[in-house]
């Protein structure tokens, strides 16, 4: 275990600095029955025993549940060869590719992810510098307002609960004009929402497949914010669109999404991957990182971050964003998983989760009490009304071994008997078939 060399002098000056007369008044924000108290380690210890007992100690964690558990971060199977390739240490010890000429590896890796990430979306160009989707987001309104000069956003509520809350904390303090679009049965309002686009807009926010896992096509909507010089954002799932249209075929002006499913582990929530991109006409507004591909005096290929250099950033009210780091690492790991999977491979992964979905469906509709909401096309995520609070299934379906999928009352009010379940290729027939069977179980022991 790594030693802490600080002394009892040193932590008293430092707690002393920061105006905190302990280490429990420090971390008094936490409520006590969220602190675990210290370890419990005897004193003597080898490091090899002291490793030994945290290792298991770490086992005590629910590491091992089956996961039906999505909410825009899913389950998804990670071929070997995208792990073994990020361990190269060209990989994995590059930093901010600056200087060109000692950084190419580097540059042509985030060149080839903008390339995926385009041909996936249907979009112009795309970045690789933003921390994750809610991020992605936020930069993605800050965009629009730059475009537009307007300060109001309509926004869906199928969009992702986590992304707005991190969007309305990320411009708490810039006065901007949010107009909440009601969904009616996990859909958008098409009405409410169409007649909400006028003149003051700057952008109308989307998601699809929403939170809800109910698929959409928004061209209708794209067009008429276009109509009143509104702009449209498309949050998307990118496993999915394997199989659905893509946000550049329905018009969208800016999409963003979450890259966790393209190759990147669950890890406890991150480090995760922002994905951005945007048409050609906008793309100098476009945060973050872009390289580009050019030609030497010699002819021969070479790559550059041809428009977000590091002086961009910090040109006072000018700056596109302060955006300044380096998710290259994890851009290159979608990369490599786009590339190994392809096109066909994509699409097939997409069709198998549709297809896993609608099979767990039909298997948990059979569950006295349990109705699964049909009332539009969903991908690999959908809505089951249990007989009881949600919250409480899903505790007691991990004593059973399964993360059973999320209780939505905690962010929609009045449905705190539903349950989003999401279902990967990862599921099988027999997991499916044991999660019904422990489902029925938790709900009707007594």
């Amino acid at each position: 275990m790594p030693f802490i060399a600080n002394t009892d002098a040193q932590r008293a000056e430092m707690l002393s600095v920061i105006g905190a007369g302990s280490i429990d008044e420090l971390f008094a924000d936490i409520p006590a029955d969220c602190r675990i108290g210290g370890l419990n380690i005897p004193s003597g210890m080898s490091e090899t025993e002291l490793y030994d007992k945290i290792h298991r100690m770490s086992h005590r964690n629910a590491h091992n549940l089956v996961c039906f558990l999505g909410c825009g971060f899913y389950d998804h199977f990670i071929p070997a060869a995208v792990d073994d390739l990020t361990r190269r240490s060209e990989f994995y010890t590059a930093y901010t590719p600056y200087q060109p000429e000692a950084s190419q590896g580097t540059l042509q890796t985030i060149f080839e992810y903008q390339t995926a990430i385009c041909r996936l979306t249907g979009m112009d160009a795309a970045n690789a510098s933003l921390y994750d989707g809610g991020t992605a987001l936020y930069e993605a309104a800050m965009m629009a307002m730059r475009i537009t000069g307007r300060k109001k956003i309509i926004l869906d509520t199928g969009v992702s609960p986590i992304y707005r809350k991190m969007l309305f904390c990320y411009t708490r303090n810039l006065s901007i004009d949010f107009q909440e679009i009601e969904i009616v049965h996990g859909q958008t309002d098409r009405k409410k929402m169409l007649d909400s686009l006028d003149e003051t807009c700057a952008a109308v926010i989307l998601q699809n497949p929403n939170f809800f896992g109910v698929v959409d096509d928004f061209t209708d909507v794209v067009a008429r914010a276009h109509e009143k010089g509104c702009m449209a954002v498309v949050s998307v799932y990118p496993v999915s669109l394997g199989m659905l249209k893509s946000p550049g075929a329905m018009g969208a002006d800016i999409v963003t999404a979450e890259g966790q499913s393209l190759g990147l582990p669950l890890s406890f929530g991150g480090p995760y991957l922002g994905i951005m991109a945007t048409s050609s006409e906008h793309v100098r507004k476009m945060p973050g990182r872009i390289v580009g591909a050019t030609t030497d005096m010699r002819g021969r290929t070479g790559y550059v971050l041809t428009l977000q250099a590091r002086e961009q950033h910090i040109r006072r009210e000018k700056a596109m964003s302060n955006i300044c780091s380096n998710e290259a690492l994890c851009a290159a790991r979608a990369v490599m998983y786009m590339s190994l999977l392809g096109r066909e491979g994509l699409r097939e992964l997409a069709v198998l989760c549709a297809k896993k979905a609608e099979y767990a469906k039909t298997r948990l509709g059979r569950i006295k009490g349990v109705e699964v909401k049909k009332s539009a096309p969903t991908f690999n995520e959908f809505t089951l009304a249990l007989p009881r609070d949600a919250g409480d299934v899903v505790n007691d379906m991990i004593e059973k071994g399964f993360a059973a999928g999320f209780p939505l009352g905690r962010y929609y009010r009045g449905m705190d008997n539903y349950l989003l379940v999401a279902v990967t290729e990862k599921r099988t027939r027999e997991e499916i078939g044991m999660f019904a069977e422990a489902l029925e179980s938790v709900l009707w022991a007594n």
